[in-house]
C-alpha cells in the first residue's frame, strides 16, 4: 500500500513538473530569448542580437500606458474591495439557508464566458441602453448618454468581470473570524467603526491581500476588456501587447513589454508572499502571548 502510494504521488509530482516544463517554463524561456532579437521585414524575428527592445520601452508613450493600467488596475481593484467587503461580509453571517444562495450569485457569472459578459455590458452602457434610459426616465438627462468608448465602461467592466475574485476570499476569511472576539470589544466599550478596525480588518487581512491580488494581477494585463468598452480611446498595456505581436507584428517589442509585465507581477506576488508572512507570524506571536 505505502509502495502503490508513493509511486502515485512520484508520478503525480512528475507528470505537474513535465506540464510546467512544457506549457509554462520553456514557452517564457523563448519570449525572453526573443526580447534580445531583431524584428524582420519578412520573418517575424532575426538572429541578431540587440537590446534596443528593451531601450524602446523608455518612451514616454509607452511609460504613460504603463501608468495608465497601474492606476486602472489599482482603482478597480479599490472599488472590488470597497463593494465586495460588504458582501462577503453579510454572505459570511448569513444564515445556514441563506448563505448557499448568496454564494450562488457569487458563482453565477462563472457559468457564462467572460468574454460574452462583457459585450452584455454594451447592452447596459451604450446609449439608449440601461443606464441611459433610467437616466432620461428619471429626468436627470434630457437626451441618450453613451457611457461608452472611455475610462468609464472600462473600469465597469472590470469592476463586474473581477468582483467575484474578490468576494470569495474576503468570505473565506470573514467566516473563520471568532464572533466572540467582536463581542469581548464592545463589551469593553469600543463602538461599532472601533470594533472593525482594531479587531475584524486585521483579522480579515490575508482575505483582504489575497482578493487584491487575484483582482489587481489579471485585471493589469487584461486586454479584452478594455478593446471591447474602451474602443480605440482606451490603451492599456495588455492592449499594447497583443496590439505588437497581432497588427504590428513587432514580436520583440511584445515579447520585451510582457517580460516587463511579468517581472511587474512578480515583484506584486513576492510583496504578496512577505505580507502573509508577516500577518502570520504576527498570529504565533498574539498565539503565544
Amino acid at each position: 500500500m505505502k509502495q502503490t502510494r508513493a509511486f502515485f504521488n512520484r508520478f503525480s509530482i512528475g507528470v505537474t513538473a513535465l506540464w510546467l516544463l512544457l506549457f509554462a517554463l520553456l514557452p517564457n524561456i523563448g519570449l525572453l530569448v526573443v526580447t534580445v532579437l531583431t524584428r524582420g521585414e519578412q520573418d517575424f524575428v532575426l538572429p541578431q542580437f540587440t537590446l534596443d527592445n528593451y531601450l524602446r520601452l523608455l518612451d514616454p508613450t509607452f511609460l504613460k500606458i504603463l501608468w495608465e493600467s497601474l492606476w486602472l488596475a489599482f482603482m478597480s481593484t479599490l472599488a472590488c474591495l470597497l463593494v465586495g467587503y460588504p458582501f462577503a461580509y453579510r454572505i459570511a453571517r448569513a444564515s445556514a439557508k441563506m448563505k448557499p444562495w448568496l454564494l450562488l450569485l457569487v458563482i453565477i457569472p462563472f457559468w457564462t464566458n467572460s468574454l460574452i459578459r462583457t459585450y452584455a455590458l454594451i447592452l447596459i452602457l451604450k446609449a439608449n441602453g440601461l443606464i441611459s434610459t433610467l437616466l432620461v426616465w428619471l429626468g436627470v438627462t434630457e437626451q441618450p448618454v453613451s457611457f461608452m468608448y472611455g475610462d468609464f465602461a472600462v473600469f465597469m467592466g472590470i469592476l463586474y468581470t473581477f468582483l467575484p475574485f474578490m468576494v470569495l476570499p474576503l468570505y473565506a476569511s470573514i467566516e473563520k473570524l471568532d464572533s466572540r472576539l467582536l463581542d469581548a470589544a464592545r463589551d469593553l466599550g469600543a463602538s461599532g467603526f472601533q470594533s472593525f478596525w482594531h479587531v475584524t480588518f486585521p483579522l480579515t487581512l490575508p482575505g483582504i491581500i489575497a482578493g487584491s491580488m487575484l483582482v489587481f494581477l489579471p485585471s493589469l494585463g487584461a486586454f479584452y476588456i478594455p478593446e471591447i468598452l474602451g474602443g480605440a480611446k482606451s490603451m492599456l498595456i495588455g492592449n499594447f501587447i497583443k496590439n505588437q505581436f497581432m497588427v504590428a507584428r513587432d514580436w520583440p517589442l511584445g515579447a520585451a513589454a510582457s517580460t516587463i509585465l511579468t517581472l511587474l507581477l512578480a515583484l506584486l506576488i513576492a510583496v504578496y508572499r512577505m505580507a502573509n508572512r508577516k500577518v502570520a507570524s504576527r498570529d504565533r506571536m498574539d498565539e503565544v502571548a
